[in-house]
């Protein structure tokens, strides 16, 4: 099942599953129940959206990240073999974890906002696993079983914040300079996660491109890692690292302007697809001071 959530024509916020060309708006029928996927995966009720609600054509309503408000974001850097090599770094020993917020991403077809701060804005394709079932202390054999699905992520970085100091967190969480979706396709339809392949394209053209199997830290591994430190939750969100290509390390550097298009397609998921726009930060007008005022 490939499970969505969106703003339906009438404004209000919903969930549902894609079939073909039209949403099944599931939410509007299990609204007294469940007010989002989040307590959908947490209530072990996914088979309960087949079929379930009216049909909803994708050109009327807003895709909004497949789970809007996570738990947790979690993001391991520098996952890799190939932006390994590319960083000259060595192959890391445990994953480099940083968080993002949710106002840092949006959903499919929502514009990535380039922040007046920098002019370093780049990419990142990468795969995101999506927790289904609560769990700390995990082992690597069972890792797989707490796994809801998966979708897609463009892990938009402001280089020149994130580089200022040893943590990342700055040039990673920038409001909606990310995006996530189209939607959750879940775990027992994909099948084996590392046959499927991550294309990244820049206005069509080919940036990234590689097999998820080129990871240097396993999805497993990354899960057992994790629920060590913290109870992974249902909704909790893994974005599992980005392959080689980025702009930071192309030569000429390419890094993200307006009018431009990033698609992040993994097969056995979808695309997600994002235009760019500057940010807007409007003019405050400052008030003019009077004779009293001026004394």
């Amino acid at each position: 099942m490939r499970l969505v959530s969106f703003i339906s024509p009438a404004g209000q916020p919903s969930f549902g599953t894609v079939e073909g060309s039209y949403i099944l708006d599931a939410g509007a029928i299990l609204k007294n129940r469940f007010a989002d996927l989040k307590q959908v995966l947490a209530a072990d009720a996914i088979n309960e959206l087949k079929g379930a609600g009216e049909r909803v054509s994708f050109d009327t309503v807003t895709l909004l990240p497949p789970i809007p408000s996570p738990d947790k974001i979690l993001c391991v850097g520098l996952n890799y073999l190939s932006h390994i090599k590319e960083t000259g770094r060595d192959k890391p020993k445990h994953p480099s974890i940083f968080t993002r917020y949710p106002s840092s991403l949006v959903g499919h077809q929502t514009p990535l906002v380039r922040p007046q701060a920098s002019d370093e804005f780049d990419y990142e394709g990468e795969l995101a696993v999506i927790i289904g079932k609560p769990g700390r202390h995990i082992d690597e054999a069972s890792a797989m079983d707490h796994i809801a699905g998966y979708t897609c992520v463009n892990e938009g970085s402001i280089r020149d914040y994130q580089i200022h100091t040893t943590q990342f967190w700055p040039g990673k969480s920038f409001e909606s300079s990310g995006s996530i979706g189209p939607w959750i396709v879940t775990a027992d339809e994909v099948g084996d996660i590392t046959k499927q392949t991550l294309t990244t394209r820049v206005d069509g053209n080919v940036v990234q491109h590689t097999g998820l199997d080129d990871l240097a830290i396993s999805i497993p591994e990354m899960i057992a890692y994790i629920s060590t430190v913290t109870t992974l939750q249902p909704g909790d969100v893994i974005a599992t690292g980005t392959p080689g290509g980025v702009g930071k390390f192309r030569k000429p550097q390419l890094y993200l302007q307006p009018g431009m298009e990033v698609e992040v397609e993994i097969t056995g998921i979808g695309m997600l697809r994002n235009g760019i726009i500057n940010e807007h930060i409007p003019h405050v007008e400052q008030p003019v001071a009077t004779q009293q005022q001026v004394g």
